[in-house]
């Protein structure tokens, strides 16, 4: 499996690169979101995790920029992982595009199971 990670945090990526080639699957990385939008233009993930709170572009806004491509590609799984646990954010994060939503800091059981619950519900195999 192709991952695209949107995160800021070097040690954040560090780690979840980790947990997703621990299971054999392919980690790619985004510092930013206008990095990360880059990456979706040119390249193929099966599925996307997306910080919220980033420089520059939010998680939420590069969010509605890929739901809004009007191709395939606006159809990619995309799961926030955030640290923001304001009342209601994962209500607005799926609202708002998400397919799911994991607060950090992350275990390697709830990202595998929101991994595999994500794909499963968009049709997709699940192969990490």
């Amino acid at each position: 499996m192709k991952i695209l990670f949107v995160e800021d945090d070097a040690v954040n990526r560090l780690v979840l690169k980790a947990m997703v080639e621990k299971a054999g699957s392919t980690l790619y990385e985004a510092e930013d979101a206008l990095r990360g939008l880059e990456m979706i233009e040119h390249n193929s993930y099966d599925l996307i995790l997306m910080d919220l709170r980033m420089p520059g572009m939010d998680g939420m806004t590069a969010i509605q920029k890929i739901r809004a491509r009007g191709d395939e590609k606006a159809k990619l799984p995309i799961i926030v992982v955030t640290a923001d646990s304001a009342p209601g954010i994962r209500a607005n994060c799926i609202a708002g595009g998400a397919d799911d939503f994991i607060m950090k800091p992350v275990s390697m059981a709830i990202l595998f199971d929101t991994i595999a619950r994500t794909m499963l519900a968009k049709g997709a195999a699940v192969a990490l």
